[in-house]
């Protein structure tokens, strides 16, 4: 039973957005257990506003504050505000409080995106999207370009993702020079520094697949063997990011000089204009937007099932849908006759990451007896029996989920954790909730050790009832230090008393950060940035070119294959040397490109 149970968390993880801590705005004190959000989910109580731009700075902060709100952030992004809405107040409340008003042009929601010549790099024979050994061909076609063109270091591409881990042996000379403003290559829309550091992962391989540098007999290499990878965090340590994060990435590569950009995130079905309008900036700056096309294994055209950036239309965007080694779409991967355009490499796809991983987990249980560093009752650990067998379960009270728990308790049970020398830290775990509103179950830390209750951090905290067993996930990278209390608080009054909640596979995934540690996974976010790669390439090879151009060449040039037939905007797989065929030589360069066998 508790593989198909972890097999349930990976899934829904991936499938379902949950209301989850988040740095990159305000965040309420309280965020319900009990609550997920579908596709098109939003940060809880923040709204983005787009007045009119006859409006003066002083007339837009007294417009938020006579409705009871207040000015988060101004998203330098032509009349966009980003708004905490006030107490008591409904999404629906506050979005018709400014839709109707004459000044605003646009209101909607803070939505969350989260979480696709042979060089020497000791690891090339695992790069089978640059030469697939299996299936000969069924690959991008990259040796022949490479014949013409590795250098792309005179284009920025910007990563607009977790990070980058910028010290990695295989990013560290091929990352963008920010000069004095910017002396860490990029950054941060989450912890709002210039500190674009990786604290996940999943940028860092990104970087690697566009930009790891080739030749230098270690590791991978990137498309382009030299690059210049410019890094813009707006996901946090969870892959998690919101519409704020993400419009302010966008605007800041583009107004640093980024002239490919790569998102390998998606959200939901909701339509973003915020996030359009920054799409639309980047356009008009000639800039080309790679994008994922999501690994849902659904028809993004099908009504309800779109998915954004994928579905937004404007001609600067390329939206990728993954293959496997065998040139097949891949069995995760999205797809859409009018949404995405073409395939590329998704599957098995090794680069760069960001450090070495592990994971504490912990069964509440050792010999039978409550295996947690302090308890003050109600606490208790049960053995519970699902269909496949007996599962190690925290549980308030001892007889969940048959009986209640107690009237007029303070709950208490922690345990501290070593987390020295770790660099990042998430907190998962599956629950099963039913506390009467009145009454709450709270997740604490406390950096340090002792009772998180007394002197600590509230990462969540509410009532509510999760319906069944849901996952959870909280960014607990403030707490890494020597020791680290983590814990869980029932609280209740006298009114009554429900159910209680039961807490099993509790895990804390750290990252330690190195200059040497590589991955292989799967997504179309593997996928993506094989095509920015490329971008970048087109637009080093001649620098006259426009979006227009690099987008015309990516599709135009792209080889057809049966397994996106009738599932993409052009029916094909990039093909680099094909895409390269379709470009004028520049001036002053011997090599000419007219046939791509040659």
């Amino acid at each position: 039973m508790k593989a198909s149970l972890r097999s349930l968390a990976i899934a829904a993880f991936f499938g379902i957005i949950l209301m989850l801590l988040d740095q990159v705005a305000a965040v309420p004190s309280e965020l319900p257990f009990g609550t997920t959000l579908t596709a098109g989910s939003y940060v809880p109580g923040e709204v983005l506003v787009k007045f009119k731009p006859t409006t003066s700075a002083q007339f837009r902060m007294s417009a938020v504050t006579v409705r009871g709100h207040s000015v988060l952030a101004d998203l330098k992004q032509p009349g966009w505000v980003q708004v905490k809405i006030g107490a008591g107040q409904t999404m629906d409340q506050a979005l018709a409080a400014y839709q109707s008003s004459l000044d605003v042009e646009y209101a909607q929601p803070n939505y969350i995106y989260r979480a696709t010549a042979v060089p020497n790099d000791t690891q090339y024979g695992q790069l089978w999207a640059f030469k697939n050994l299996g299936i000969p061909g069924a690959d991008t076609n990259i040796e022949k370009a490479w014949d013409h063109i590795t250098d792309c270091s005179s284009v920025v591409v910007a990563v607009i993702d977790s990070g980058v881990n910028y010290d990695q042996d295989d990013l560290a000379t091929n990352m963008w020079n920010g000069g004095p403003s910017f002396p860490l290559h990029g950054t941060d829309f989450v912890a709002n520094d210039n500190d674009p550091m990786d604290l996940n992962g999943h940028g860092t391989h990104i970087a690697g697949i566009i930009g790891a540098v080739g030749n230098n007999a270690k590791g991978v290499t990137g498309v382009c063997w030299k690059a210049s990878i410019m890094a813009v965090r707006v996901l946090n340590a969870q892959n998690m990011g919101n519409t704020a994060g993400v419009i302010q990435g966008i605007n800041f590569a583009v107004s640093q000089g980024a002239k490919v950009i790569n998102m390998s995130f998606g959200g939901g079905s909701a339509f973003d204009q915020a996030f359009s309008n920054a799409i639309s900036n980047a356009q008009a700056n000639d800039v080309v937007v790679i994008v994922a096309a999501g690994n849902d294994a659904n028809d993004n055209d099908v009504d309800g099932a779109a998915r954004y950036p994928c579905n937004f239309t404007q001609p600067n965007l390329v939206c990728v849908a993954a293959l496997d080694q065998n040139y097949a779409l891949a069995s995760f991967s999205n797809w859409g006759v009018t949404s995405v355009d073409v395939g590329a490499p998704g599957n098995n796809i090794v680069s760069t990451w960001a450090g070495t991983q592990s994971t504490i987990t912990d069964n509440f249980n050792t010999s039978g007896v409550l295996n947690w560093t302090a308890s003050s009752g109600g606490w208790a650990y049960s053995p519970l029996t699902f269909s496949e067998g007996p599962v190690d379960v925290l549980v308030n009270p001892a007889s969940f989920p048959s009986g209640t728990y107690s009237n007029s308790v303070d709950n208490r049970v922690y345990k501290t954790f070593d987390l020295s020398g770790k660099n990042a830290a998430t907190l998962r775990f599956l629950m099963q909730l039913a506390v009467l509103p009145g009454d709450s179950i709270n997740l604490n830390y406390r950096r340090g050790g002792g009772d998180p209750f007394v002197v600590g951090v509230q990462l969540a905290g509410s009532s509510g009832n999760t319906g069944g067993v849901a996952p959870f996930s909280f960014d607990l990278s403030p707490c890494v230090s020597d020791a680290c209390a983590v814990g869980f608080q029932l609280l209740a009054n006298a009114s009554g008393t429900d159910q209680g909640v039961g807490i099993l596979f509790f895990s804390i995934e750290t990252l330690q950060l190195n200059g040497t540690s590589y991955k292989t996974m799967s997504g179309t976010s593997m996928a993506t940035p094989v095509v920015s790669g490329l971008a970048a390439m087109l637009r080093a090879y001649n620098p006259q070119y426009t979006y227009t151009d690099v987008v015309n060449a990516i599709k135009t040039g792209g080889r057809s294959i049966a397994a996106l037939n009738g599932k993409s905007t052009t029916g094909k797989a990039i093909d680099a040397m094909s895409s390269l065929s379709y470009i004028n030589s520049p001036t002053g360069l011997r090599a000419t490109v007219n046939d791509p066998e040659k």
